[in-house]
């Protein structure tokens, strides 16, 4: 989809925001920026990472649900394949050729457990998460019905409070339920602790992960102990990902954000103090805007407001600039604070994103840009895919 005859028939500011070739300034907001050059060093930079530790790394689909970043994400730093939310999401990029998907969820709903045991029919390896053994039984006869087989993760709930069994009992029941059952394969656990990615201190996020990678070497224990292999164990995110690597138990990688970086990420602190964004990580992932309005000398107004973006982590913060700042939105505005009047009319700034999922998953099209040309225009590809 990055090949200029692809978008024939199609007009900027109606079904696109841009086409390849344009100026960056002649970019139509509100929409979503790539700086690619950022975006390719962030990628190159975890897949180095993941390969000097002997990691595997499955990129989080869910964050910009993006077939191409995916295939980025693979051909420049050496992504095993994606993990998803939903299964309609990864039908997006089993269809998309991405080989190896891990629906990082449970799936429990009748017609969504038939169309999950169709994914393998598009080449692709299945990997579900289960937290309740009689949900076994379910994707044995899905994946009977359809003459597949579906890999399955016990999820293990190290932290976050949501999925997730509490015991190696659990695990190790489940996992034997897993390798009686038809048509269905154990091949691990799903051991991701969430709710600590974003503590702003190293030393909280690390107090949080030695609890979990214990519970999760319990468990271990506990099925090895039992003669039941544990092909993988995966997790691990942005926030996290030097201590899953250096744990001795978990060999895959589930980061996400690292690829983009969001205004909330970017806060946390590595442990020499300092925030991610500047140093580790570079903002990659921006909403173009335009000021539209400057009638108050002290505020200018842009289009970029709730209906652009997602503000659960916070507003977003206008990159490279400290003489301006985005103070609030509404649905099609937002309120730029201008004490000093340096913005004009039709001026146009980056905005970082508070969150970026939720972000991506309300716009069409990323406009991926290089030395102030548009260079591709990619889809996103699963947005609204959320059953």
């Amino acid at each position: 989809m990055n090949k200029q005859t692809s978008f024939e028939g199609l007009e900027v500011g109606f079904d696109v925001p841009a086409l390849p070739g344009m100026d960056e300034a002649d970019i139509q907001t509100p929409c979503l920026v790539l700086d690619l050059d950022a975006l390719e060093r962030n990628i190159k930079k975890m897949g180095d990472y993941a390969k000097a530790h002997g990691m595997r790394h499955r990129v989080h689909g869910k964050m910009h649900k993006s077939v191409d970043v995916a295939k980025l994400q693979e051909s420049l730093g050496g992504a095993v394949g994606v993990c998803c939310q939903k299964v309609s999401e990864a039908e997006v990029f089993a269809r998309g050729g991405i080989m190896d998907i891990l629906v990082s969820n449970q799936v429990r709903d009748p017609l969504k457990l038939d169309r999950l045991a169709q994914l393998p029919k598009l080449g692709a390896r299945t990997i579900v998460c289960v937290d309740d053994i009689d949900n076994v039984a379910e994707l044995s006869e899905a994946a009977k019905n359809h003459g597949t087989e579906l890999e399955v993760f016990v999820e293990i709930d190290c932290g976050a409070g949501r999925c997730g069994v509490t015991t190696t009992e659990a695990v190790v029941e489940i996992a034997k339920a897993v390798e009686a059952a038809d048509n269905l394969k154990f091949s691990g656990i799903q051991a991701y602790q969430g709710a600590m990615q974003h503590l702003d201190s190293y030393e909280d996020r690390q107090e949080k992960l030695d609890i979990a990678i214990a519970q999760v070497k319990d468990a271990v224990e506990g099925l090895n102990a039992e003669g039941i292999a544990c092909e993988l164990v995966s997790g691990g995110g942005t926030g996290s990902y030097y201590f899953e690597s250096n744990s001795g138990v978990y060999n895959e990688l589930q980061c996400g954000s690292y690829a983009f970086m969001d205004a909330d990420y970017g806060r946390i602190l590595d442990r020499d103090g300092n925030r991610i964004d500047q140093g580790e990580w570079e903002n990659a992932f921006f909403i173009l805007t335009q000021v539209m309005s400057h009638a108050k000398p002290d505020k200018a107004i842009c289009d970029a407001g709730l209906k652009a973006q997602s503000i659960d982590s916070g507003l977003p913060v206008i990159y490279g600039r400290n003489d301006v700042e985005y103070i609030k939105c509404s649905d099609e505005h937002g309120v730029i604070a201008d004490p000093n009047a340096v913005l004009n009319v039709g001026d146009k700034l980056r905005l970082v994103p508070g969150h970026c999922d939720p972000t991506a998953n309300v716009h069409d099209w990323y406009v991926g840009v290089r030395g102030g040309k548009v260079e591709t225009l990619w889809p996103v590809s699963a947005r609204g895919k959320a059953y």
